[in-house]
């Protein structure tokens, strides 16, 4: 399994353009075989912070995620928003959880 944390801030101005972009993404990604992978996003207190926590059965189900035309649209709007090096990528071993991910 592959565990992937994504944290990012954006500019105030584009906090309601980012939402809905990801609401478009997560969209498109119900049209995939979502017992092969978990997506969700969530904004800190800040407004501005946030964090995206997907799951992947295996690399083959993360590819078809990340090459998703829609998310790759996402990805390229928020880049060009200006996120001011605060990208961060971690890559998480899965130790358990009360739930089943995957």
């Amino acid at each position: 399994m592959i565990n992937v944390i994504v944290s990012y801030k954006v500019k105030p101005e584009f906090v309601a353009e980012n939402k809905l972009n990801i609401e478009n993404f997560l969209s498109s990604f119900k049209e995939m075989d979502t017992s092969k992978f978990n997506y969700s996003v969530f904004v800190d207190n800040d407004g501005v912070t946030f964090t995206h926590v997907s799951n992947y059965q295996d690399e083959n189900i993360q590819k078809e995620v990340l090459n998703n035309l829609i998310f790759l649209e996402f990805q390229k709007k928020r880049d060009e928003s200006g996120l001011n090096n605060s990208h961060k990528v971690q890559i998480l071993e899965y130790i358990g959880s009360t739930n089943n991910i995957l």
